[in-house]
Parts: structure tokens; sequence; C-alpha cells
């Protein structure tokens, strides 16, 4: 059985559970699934009126999940996802086999997404106004809500595409990805020697992608 989850908006990966509340037609198909044991939104406080944190819920895109369970935890606060699970959120794809969510006192959230052996998580990230991919691939994946940073952990690889051609390739034992300030940061294993674990970056000059764009710009105004 596939779960399809609906979500107003509430912020990022976490909202994709515990948001459910915020559309009572949501909350009760998640009920009703067996799969579900009690809508995550049961763990979400909702903003006080004129808080930041409830203008960031009212901007934020909606949120789709598919996975084929979904479980509450009312103790922990907590909600995963498993089997096949694939998250959108805007421009933003998430696909993993476990996405574990769960938000502190203060409104913000966080997420842990995980795959089987043999397997990567994958992160997709576009931004069409400049023809620009992000994709993002690692053993694991955490979200900050708080700094509104992902962080790609184990065999991390970041690639930033330009009219769908790489240009720049940052790869690590972890590699940080801040979306709203579009920064990184990579780390390499602790006492890793020559080119074994340690970071790698590969940057193309900016003229190339200032080129490549102009190219998909001039090719999508002749449509």
């Amino acid at each position: 059985m596939t779960l399809r989850r609906i979500v107003s908006p509430c912020s990022w990966l976490i909202a994709a559970a515990a948001a459910l509340a915020c559309s009572p037609a949501a909350a009760q198909g998640a009920a009703s699934s067996p799969a579900a044991t009690k809508p995550a939104a049961a763990a979400s406080a909702p903003a006080k009126p004129g808080t930041k944190n409830e203008k960031q819920a009212a901007d934020a895109p909606d949120t789709l999940i598919l996975s084929d369970t979904l479980n509450y935890d009312d103790v922990k606060k907590q909600s995963t996802f498993t089997g096949k699970v694939v998250m959108t959120r805007g421009l933003m794809t998430l696909r993993a086999d476990k996405l574990v969510m769960y938000e502190d006192p203060e409104g913000f959230q966080y997420g842990t997404a995980t795959v089987a052996p043999g397997s990567l998580v994958f992160v997709r990230q576009e931004n069409p106004e400049k023809f620009e991919v992000v994709e993002a691939k690692g053993l694991r994946a955490e979200y900050n809500g708080k700094t509104d940073e992902f962080e790609m952990i184990g065999d991390a690889v970041v690639t930033k595409f330009v009219c769908g051609k790489p240009f720049d390739t940052i790869s690590g034992d972890r590699v940080k990805y801040n979306q709203s300030t579009n920064t990184y940061q990579a780390f390499s294993k602790s006492g890793a020697t020559g080119n074994n674990g340690r970071v790698r970056s590969v940057a193309s000059p900016g003229a190339k992608a200032e080129a490549a764009a102009a190219e998909c710009r001039q090719k999508s105004a002749k449509g």
C-alpha cells in the first residue's frame, strides 16, 4: 500500500508529517489508513499570531510524501515514513527508504533520511530562474529547520548543473548545503590521507556557467 499525503504550508520536511493537521481532510485520511497510528500533526503546536514561525509557515510551499507506511510515536512526538519514500516540497525532491521527522518546542523541524545498504539518499533542488539544478547524494541526509541546512553524510556528493550540464561538484565524508544562503561546507573523514576520504572540489569558471545559462535562456525565449 502507498500512502499519499498532501500537506498545506507548515515548513520543510518535518511538515510532511507534522503539518497534516493543517488540513482536516488530510488528517482524517491519515487516521483512516492502517499504516498510520496517529496523524503526526498532533505533535505540532500552532504558531502564535504574528510570529516569524507563522509567517514562514504561511509562505512555505505544499509538501507531498509518498511511502508504504507511516507511523507516529506520541511519546517521542516523532513520525516515521518507510518504503520507497518520495517527498516533494516546491521545487525540491527527496528520495529515501526511510524518513524520520520531529519538531522541537520552538516549532523548528528536523528530519533524517536513510537508505538500505548499497543505496544512496537523493535530494534535488531546482532553480528555474538561473537554469540551475543542485543534486545531492549520500548514505544519510539530515535537515535542520532552524538553520535551513541539508547535510549529506557518508559518501556525500553535491553537484550543480546549469542548463543540464555539470559545473561544480563537491564530495567528502560530509557536505552541508544551506538553502537560504546557497553556500556549501565539506568535511573529510577523520584521519583521512591522500585522496581517500578527503574533500574533493571541482569548479568550472563562472563565465562558462553564465554562458550555459544564456544559451538556455535563448532557447527558452524561442520556445
